[in-house]
């Protein structure tokens, strides 16, 4: 964690270097999915409910999923452009060092702009629950804390899982982006407004369901039962990272030096 945190500090501070270029960057970073949620916005001026959730519904669920993506493109970076250190020979390096290469990939890059997608994301999220008539008990906010927490080891390990792609075919595959970009697009509304199938990979296969939709219905009064079960069901969602460690320790052992 210590190494970690030292990453952290020097990119941070590489990236302030040129501080009126960071600001634009963050600046764009919050006006971005302004079209995303325009888009969500404007539906909704025509059908007063899709699916039977109301607006504020699914903007919530649109905050939850954004927020995770937004952290987890900030922090997990290295391993969505870990492609270009297969290429320049440089996992070599990360090898003989005698620290894990996990931290090390993770280490590599931080998109700090990210923090403006976040910032809009968090006004939109206060905008929502402020017009939604729910409690907001001790068990709700703890089970929306886990939601996004969910979403951040879930698009981290499709990431972790893009790059691993990297020891067989040199080049990061775009597939990555279908999983990610395409998830994110599918899971920003609630995934009962899909057909069966889509929902199913999404529930077993790449568990988002786990961060906005089966929570979520909890925390909307959608269901009956202990609401204390229903903690427990984002915990699930970060189980997935556990898979994709194990794929890219495979694919480390399966990698073959550059010779550099």
């Amino acid at each position: 964690m210590k190494l970690y945190l030292k990453y952290l500090s020097i990119l941070f501070k590489s990236q302030l270097e040129y501080k009126v270029s960071f600001i634009l960057l963050c600046c764009v970073q919050f006006f971005m999915p302004f079209v995303s949620f325009a888009t969500i916005f404007i539906l909704f001026q025509k059908f007063p409910h899709i699916g039977g959730w109301s607006l504020h519904e699914v903007l919530l669920c649109f905050c939850v999923i954004h927020m995770s993506s937004a952290i987890a493109e900030c922090f997990a970076r290295g391993f969505d452009l870990f492609s270009s250190i297969i290429v320049n020979g440089e996992f070599d390096r990360v090898l003989v060092r005698p620290r894990g290469t996990i931290i090390q990939v993770l280490g590599s890059k931080f998109e700090f702009s990210r923090v403006g997608r976040l910032l809009q994301n968090v006004i939109l999220l206060v905008y929502a629950i402020n017009n939604l008539s729910v409690t907001w008990d001790i068990y709700n906010i703890i089970t929306l804390i886990l939601m996004i927490v969910s979403g951040v080891f879930i698009f981290s390990g499709i990431y972790m899982l893009g790059a691993t792609m990297s020891f067989w075919t040199i080049e990061c595959l775009e597939i990555t982006n279908i999983f990610t970009n395409g998830g994110k697009a599918i899971a920003q509304y609630p995934l009962s407004i899909y057909r069966k199938p889509i929902r199913k990979f999404f529930t077993y296969i790449i568990p988002f369901a786990t961060v906005n939709y089966l929570p979520l219905m909890s925390v909307l009064g959608r269901v009956d039962g202990n609401k204390m079960s229903y903690l427990f069901i984002p915990v699930l969602g970060t189980l997935f990272i556990i898979p994709c460690i194990l794929v890219w320790n495979l694919g480390v052992k399966h990698y073959k030096s550059s010779g550099s």
